[in-house]
């Protein structure tokens, strides 16, 4: 694909100028000399020096310090493999890195890297998106360079009808990112969204392909909206829209904040294939917000008013309705009613 940045196949090891820059980050703001990065990292300080410029080309901004090495000053705000997986910490989700300045879709590619053989784990990142993907055939607005789009390939042994507690893991992770990259507070509503003070910040959607008995691979797709401004909103949204910017006033570094998503994802994800949903469940429902308040749910044409009570094993938001019955809600938009 030509506009493809770089794909990344970690086998354990990674390119030198990554290293480095990790080295840098461990270490912010520090000096770090050229003999430590050479014995280090076991290369010629001539080969550190050539690294140490190719990330200057990248946009890194690093200083020479007379007789003592070098200090990082900023790393470019960029989605490319060399800074999202300085010093991830990660063990599966993120490992195998696919970037791109502008795809379709990052759902659309990360199905078609999964049918291809993309291992458990691979995560696919574009700056903007050409047809982004909203649920319901929504579009998803993916303006260039101030957001974060990306999707991740799962391939956990799971039955399809549980692939929906998959979405309700990405939503958690992406709550947990939030709160550790700002001093925010957000909210999870069902079944997908971000909430901050009312307004969505992000959303999910999850792919999935299948047979009858067995999950092939699921793609989270997920969308977050870090450093977009007022005017880059589109005058039509369904929902009252807001970033992590509009929300604090000052920008967020989207390698940072994406770096801690695939932080909180791969620990979610390896907890679930140990412990299995419940702690996923309980983490979810100390994160919403409406249970117990009344809520409408719309789909189509059809809407119905009721309590939200919970959520089941398979992810369907339990409605209590004014009769007493209880439903469950397997697909629609919900609205907290005042």
């Amino acid at each position: 694909m030509k506009d493809l940045v770089r794909r990344n196949t970690d086998s354990g090891e990674q390119p030198l100028s990554r290293k480095i820059l990790g080295l840098f980050l461990e270490k912010r703001g520090e000096v770090v000399s050229g003999e430590e990065m050479s014995v280090e990292l076991k290369v010629s300080r001539t080969a550190v020096w050539k690294h140490v410029r190719s990330l200057r080309e990248l946009g890194c901004r690093i200083d020479a310090v007379p007789s003592r090495g070098y200090r990082l000053v900023a790393a470019p705000d960029l989605l490319i493999p060399e800074v999202i997986t300085a010093g991830l910490k990660s063990a599966r989700i993120g490992r195998n890195l696919v970037c791109f300045r502008e795809t379709g879709s990052t759902n659309e590619t990360a199905f078609k890297l999964a049918e291809e053989g993309a291992e458990d784990g691979t995560v696919v990142v574009a700056e903007t998106q050409r047809r982004g993907k909203g649920r319901l055939g929504r579009q998803w607005e993916s303006p260039a360079g101030v957001n974060l789009y990306c999707s991740v390939i799962l391939r956990p042994p799971i039955l399809p009808a549980r692939a929906a507690q998959m979405t309700f893991l990405s939503s958690v992770a992406v709550a947990r990112a939030i709160a550790a990259e700002t001093s925010l507070r957000p909210f999870i509503k069902w079944p997908n969204d971000l909430l901050i003070n009312g307004k969505k910040v992000a959303g999910l959607l999850n792919e999935m392909s299948a047979e009858t008995e067995k999950v092939n691979f699921i793609v989270l797709g997920i969308g977050v909206n870090i450093n977009m401004k007022r005017e880059q909103f589109p005058g039509d949204l369904r929902h009252p829209a807001t970033s992590l910017f509009l929300e604090t006033g000052k920008p967020v570094n989207r390698a940072d904040f994406t770096r801690a998503l695939l932080e909180a994802l791969d620990l979610l994800y390896g907890a679930y294939l140990e412990h299995g949903y419940g702690p996923v469940r309980e983490e979810w429902l100390a994160r919403c917000n409406f249970l117990g308040k009344q809520v409408r749910i719309s789909f189509h044409d059809n809407e119905s008013t009721g309590k939200a009570k919970g959520i089941d094993e398979d992810g369907a938001l339990l409605v209590e309705l004014p009769d007493g019955r209880v439903e469950r809600v397997l697909a629609g938009d919900v609205t907290i009613l005042q």
